[in-house]
């Protein structure tokens, strides 16, 4: 029963950080709105049925029932058409889409309104507008990945030896000892779980990177100095030369590729430890890469999802999630009986991963993206300056209305996606214990 009400605990937890993460995105939006003087009408947390707001000056703020977005609504985003009319009509499907999004963006327009338009504001300034509310999921994800790393850490492998290889096998063969096989050097030497190593060859050694590179590339007689039970002891052994998993330039072994190098025969143990300002830094910027990397790789993803959800096929770790897949790990991670620390770390981890998700998806240059609108504010800018050095008519603002088409589309097929990424998640999880 305990475990049940942790996981359930942990769904709520991350809908509440989700709910946070949305709310802070759109507020970023609403700000800088407010700022530079466009009128916004309405705020709001959510999608469907309304379950609470309240008007305060012209804003109207609310919660939506549907967890899962929410927008600001601002007057004049799109401008008239060339007519300069807003209600006219077409027979064209793709003009009437259109002109339906260039009404919307009228349709409360107020006396008064005509110099509070979005679209009237220098591209520039419609530029932040957009570009704020994907930087405050940037921010967010910052901050919680620089706290988790910092106060609470990351596992990590440390000096101390968590088991002794009995015997030399190449790693490329996995497979038990046999009687011909030689002994490990580290058995040999007397090497026992819980030792710590502190120097190696008569060197302090600070982390386990430092440590194996240095085994790597020795050859010959060593001297391992080891802290067991608090009296240091040094050992001296032969390194001996076996086919070992290649590292790539962070240090982490790279799957199938193998090298020869200097070889003892232990593991390290694991253990979490806090990451100075400067790893922290740096493994945000390793998870940024790898957060590029997924989004450029999820059309290559609709294949094993599709095969996860209706053909019963193994979902693979590095599958795309969805709210309610993150949730669900949420949940899990909280029903695991970890330390609390450790459930901390996880829990925003997983909330600070949304936002640089959220982020990075929003800055696709396409509508209704963000990305979308900055694009066209960046694309008006440009055509206005060379109008400028080609001494020409200024050619206006740039009607980002016309490419509502594309964004019907870009909406339909993000609405599929996420439709698929729903039923794998409900039908086939990824799990993480």
């Amino acid at each position: 029963m305990t475990s049940i009400l942790l996981t359930v605990l942990g769904i709520v937890i991350f809908f509440v950080g989700l709910l946070l993460s949305i709310a802070l995105h759109e507020l970023g939006h609403l700000s800088f709105a407010k700022l530079f003087g466009v009128r916004v009408p309405q705020y709001m947390v959510g999608f469907g049925p309304t379950i609470w707001s309240k008007k305060k000056g012209e804003t109207e703020y609310g919660i939506k029932a549907i967890p899962l977005g929410g927008y600001i609504r601002m007057i004049g985003m799109f401008p008239p058409g060339a007519d300069g009319r807003i209600e006219a009509r077409s027979t064209s499907p793709w003009r009437g889409m259109i002109e339906d999004a260039r009404s919307a963006a009228y349709e409360e327009l107020q006396p008064g309104d005509e110099t509070r338009l979005l679209y009237t504001r220098k591209p520039w300034k419609r530029f932040v507008v957009m570009f704020a509310g994907p930087f405050m999921n940037l921010i967010v994800a910052f901050v919680l990945f620089l706290g988790v790393f910092m106060i609470i850490g990351q596992n990590k492998s440390t000096t101390t030896v968590d088991n002794v290889v009995p015997c030399v096998v190449s790693q490329s063969e996995n497979r038990e000892c046999r009687a011909s096989d030689p002994a490990s050097p580290a058995k040999a030497a007397g090497l026992q779980k819980g030792d710590r190593i502190v120097a190696f060859q008569g060197q302090p050694v600070a982390d386990w990177a430092a440590l194996s590179d240095r085994i790597r590339e020795s050859r010959g007689q060593v001297s391992v100095t080891v802290d067991r039970g608090g009296e240091q002891k040094v050992l001296t052994t032969k390194v001996l030369t076996n086919k070992v998993l290649a590292k790539d330039a962070d240090g982490n072994p790279i799957k199938d590729k193998y090298v020869e190098a200097g070889y003892l025969g232990f593991g390290p143990s694991a253990a979490i430890t806090p990451l100075t300002f400067g790893e922290s830094i740096d493994q945000m910027g390793t998870m940024f890469q790898s957060g590029l990397d997924s989004l450029v790789a999820l059309p290559s993803k609709v294949p094993d999802l599709w095969n996860a959800a209706f053909n019963g096929e193994e979902r693979k770790a590095d599958s795309p999630m969805g709210v309610v897949g993150a949730a669900r790990v949420g949940g899990e991670i909280m029903g695991l009986g970890l330390p609390t620390d450790t459930t901390i770390g996880f829990m925003l981890t997983l909330v600070a991963g949304f936002n640089l998700s959220l982020f990075l998806f929003n800055m696709l240059p396409l509508l209704p993206l963000d990305g979308g609108h900055m694009a066209g504010a960046l694309w008006e800018s440009l055509r206005r300056n060379l109008a400028k050095v080609f001494k020409r008519p200024d050619p206006g603002p740039f009607d980002v209305a016309k490419l509502m088409p594309v964004a019907y589309v870009v909406a339909g097929l993000f609405i599929c996606f996420t439709a698929l990424v729903l039923i794998a998640d409900v039908v086939n999880p990824v799990r993480i214990s």
